[in-house]
């Protein structure tokens, strides 16, 4: 919210502040509508109409009506306004930390929680980069290029999901990461040359550190293992493991030894053909150099 000679100033967009609740995410919903119930108490408690509580914190009257029946995830920025609206003490504050692990699709929430345990993750994508390689850029630009096209605050909330992935790189001690990728991706410019440059750039850092192996496979490679599509396994501490090949086991995660050995074979020859992680740095900053 902003103001101009101390009267508050409605934003253009009240509906953007928040996201959409993913309809298949039981958990999600419980929490988003305990919450919502809640503020709507204390709203109501508090003498405040739906119209007056929005003027109050800065968004529309349709927003507060849609967080309040559990139609809408708020951001923490509209729960410490309301909190402070409301006098709440910090109670209504503190709600943000069962909300923000709520505020993902469950599908990316699992994914992420799967990678957060894991000790080793090797895979071979064809299409695009990795989503733990993508910069924020590179990211939105796949997201806005899905037909039909998402809505704006959903491609927010999908980036925003991705980007805390990325939170992998920074544990200690760090997971042996090993990424092979189609040499169509790195020059395919998706998003513009910039956004491609950058990226470019993004992977040359990544390819330096200590934990991480980036691997190219070149086009003119006559024999290739890979032809099926993307494949990911990641290994745990306590020896499990789980994997994914498109196109194989319904494309579905599998922990069955049966199927890993199936992927973990496929990707020891997709690394074996790819070129070394040496070679794979000497060939990104060629790209960029030509981009």
């Amino acid at each position: 919210m902003t103001a101009v000679d101390g009267e508050a100033v409605q934003p253009a967009e009240t509906d953007e502040p928040g996201w959409e609740v993913d309809p298949d995410d039981e958990w999600g919903i419980a929490v988003i509508t305990t919450v919502g119930r809640q503020l709507k108490l204390r709203r109501e408690a508090a003498g405040l109409r739906a119209g007056e509580f929005g003027v109050a914190v800065g968004y529309g009257e349709d927003l507060v009506y849609k967080v309040e029946g559990g139609k809408r995830i708020p951001r923490q920025e509209y729960l410490d306004r309301a909190d402070e609206v409301l006098g709440a003490g910090g109670l209504i504050s503190a709600a943000w930390e069962d909300v923000k692990k709520v505020r993902y699709p469950r599908k990316v929430r699992d994914l992420a929680r799967v990678e957060a345990q894991a000790v080793e993750l090797t895979a071979y994508g064809n299409h695009n980069l990795h989503g733990l390689l993508q910069t924020a850029d590179y990211m939105r630009a796949l997201f806005e290029m899905r037909r039909p096209a998402h809505p704006r605050d959903q491609v927010d909330r999908l980036v925003s999901a991705r980007m805390a992935r990325k939170a992998i790189f920074e544990r200690d001690p760090a997971p042996e990461l090993c990424f092979v990728q189609e040499e169509a991706t790195l020059r395919r410019p998706l998003g513009g040359r910039m956004v491609l440059r950058h990226q470019l750039e993004h992977l040359v850092e990544l390819a330096q550190m200590r934990t991480v192996e980036i691997q190219v496979m070149p086009i003119d490679r006559a024999v290739h293992a890979g032809m099926g599509g993307e494949i990911q396994v990641l290994k745990f501490a306590d020896g499990t493991a789980v994997g994914r090949a498109e196109g194989d086991f319904g494309s579905r995660p599998v922990a069955e030894l049966k199927h890993l050995r199936i992927m973990e074979l496929r990707c020891g020859i997709i690394r074996a053909q790819a070129l070394s992680p040496g070679e794979s740095l000497a060939f990104i900053e060629q790209v960029l150099g030509e981009t």
